[in-house]
């Protein structure tokens, strides 16, 4: 269908969770319309109201504390929020619940049967991950075309980075209510003429979220995999990577070796796709999922050949460090990173295992002793494993572990 961009007058806007999606499209949105945060947890709301980030996110933080042009209110008072509000953007959590097999989209419903309620003309936009086929479902149980889906493809971190410039901007809705959000989307963005804009059917929008995101968990599993068969017969990983990506074709993104994909989406998201093709031939989105797994139990056994040939004092058993538990540098998002998964394995070995993360408020993780103070895990640590690498371990390299060979996160 054609785009034809239009200026959008001031709508009253509500965006439903204060995750690093529901903030990156608050500030967004909030430099043309009144936007309202609402969140459950009051210290999320607690921290917007003093102008804080609720998520690591340098660009929000610095937006926060010096833009005071933001038209921005945080609330938990969802009766009041959600009457006003001519546009509902919900981003709240969408976890995989392994018993179901399925997103939880509970959340989702429970913020959209609200909204309808509460304004009747507003427009619902569900920036959740959500299953293929859940907002049809959605508009079908409610009986309105007023739900709308729009995938977000933001990197932790960054995320209002890639709202100010996104690679595209995807709404599920051919109509008129599709291009008013994709306007709104659009009109916060740093060269708004410049981002593509593609408007589908709801479906098909859901489907494109979940496609790109396993699309890049198979580059990373592809490269983890190259990476294995390398160290497996003694090659030089960082050569044939090299070479293959002077291919134009398949180019340098996502191909750093690392521990296996985490964080947020590529985990579940994999998952969830696998699950929507129950009824359809497939054995790739399979092997996605399993390759994962299969990377973890790689490194674990390369790290417990690694352990056995060290000498430590004493004779006593060598100790693991993990450094850090975030899923990856610039992130304060521990969910499903890819370090825990070995360090949960090697525990299962019975390897004494420490962990250093500052930003982890308790004083064990997983049964191991969490330290803050650097120092002291350096000493303690006769082996540590680093996802990716840092200045911190410098001092160290010669005990650190990791797979790591550009130097970052993609």
């Amino acid at each position: 269908m054609t785009y034809a961009p239009a200026p959008v007058s001031p709508r009253r806007i509500t965006v439903a969770g204060a995750g690093y999606v529901g903030l990156a499209n608050a500030l967004l949105l909030a430099q043309h319309h009144p936007v309202t945060v609402l969140d459950i947890d009051p210290r999320r709301v607690a921290a917007l109201q003093a102008r804080r980030p609720t998520v690591h996110d340098a660009l929000a933080e610095e937006w926060l504390r010096e833009r005071a042009d933001l038209q921005l209110t945080a609330t938990t008072d969802a009766a009041q929020a959600l009457a006003s509000a001519d546009v509902v953007v919900i981003a709240t959590p969408t976890d995989y619940d392994p018993v179901t097999n399925a997103f939880d989209t509970s959340s989702v419903e429970a913020v959209a049967a609200q909204a309808l309620a509460a304004h009747p003309s507003s427009t619902l936009v569900i920036k959740s991950t959500v299953p293929v086929g859940f907002t049809a479902r959605l508009r079908q149980r409610h009986g309105t075309d007023r739900i709308v889906f729009s995938p977000e493809f933001l990197r932790e971190g960054r995320a209002l980075e890639d709202n100010l410039a996104p690679s595209r901007i995807v709404v599920g809705d051919r109509g008129p209510r599709g291009q008013l959000i994709a306007d709104l989307l659009r009109q916060g963005c740093r060269a708004p003429e410049a981002v593509p804009v593609l408007l589908t059917d709801p479906t098909e929008a859901e489907a494109i979220k979940l496609f790109a995101n396993t699309y890049l968990a198979m580059r990373v599993a592809f490269f983890n995999e190259l990476d294995t068969y390398a160290a497996t017969h003694g090659l030089d990983t960082r050569q044939i990577i090299d070479g293959v990506c002077l291919d134009p074709r398949i180019g340098a993104g996502y191909n750093n070796p690392s521990f296996g994909y985490g964080g947020y989406c590529l985990p579940k998201d994999t998952k969830q796709l696998l699950a929507n093709y129950r009824d359809v031939p497939q054995n790739l989105i399979a092997a996605i999922v399993s390759a994962n797994a299969t990377r973890k139990d790689f490194i674990a056994d390369d790290v417990l050949r690694r352990l056995q040939t060290l000498v430590t004092p004493g004779g006593r058993a060598p100790v693991v460090g993990i450094y850090r538990l975030v899923m990856k540098q610039g992130s304060d998002n521990f969910r499903a990173s890819a370090i825990q998964g070995v360090m949960k394995r090697l525990k299962a070995k019975g390897v004494p295992v420490i962990v250093y993360e500052p930003a982890y408020d308790g004083d064990d993780f997983f049964r191991s002793p969490v330290l803050k103070d650097l120092a002291s895990f350096k000493a303690q640590a006769d082996l540590i494993l680093a996802n990716r690498r840092h200045p911190d371990l410098e001092d160290v390299a010669e005990r650190v572990y990791t797979r790591d060979l550009f130097g970052g996160d993609a």
